[in-house]
């Protein structure tokens, strides 16, 4: 059985205040041990990451000027997650993250915009 274990990292708190997902790492299981596929990726969120948050993952907005937006990286995290589940430590702040962005671009990569 395939399972994705996931992390994100934010510019703050919460999405229903316009904050954004920075970083992504997933990890790909197979039967509960590590294959050695992973995906991570670091994203421009086209705003300021709040003090608080930069004491936490001490990620700058200086550092993540260069990256890629969410919208240029979404079919590579998608690919790689697949419909397997998601291994996810506090999944409800994670995974709103991640529809808020989805919704945001109103993805036509996922049926409803939505992952679960």
């Amino acid at each position: 059985m395939r399972e994705i274990a996931l992390d994100t990292e934010t510019t703050g708190i919460s999405p229903r205040d316009g904050h954004r997902i920075i970083e992504i790492g997933a990890l790909e299981l197979m039967h509960h041990l590590p294959t050695g596929r992973k995906l991570h990726l670091y994203i421009n969120p086209e705003r300021e990451i709040d003090d608080g948050a930069v004491a936490v993952h001490g990620i700058t907005s200086d550092f993540l000027a260069d990256k890629p937006v969410f919208a240029d990286i979404v079919d590579e995290f998608l690919g790689f997650v697949g419909d397997d589940p998601m291994v996810i430590h506090n999944a409800s702040f994670d995974m709103g993250f991640l529809n808020a962005e989805l919704k945001r671009l109103d993805s036509a990569s996922s049926a409803n915009g939505a992952i679960n």
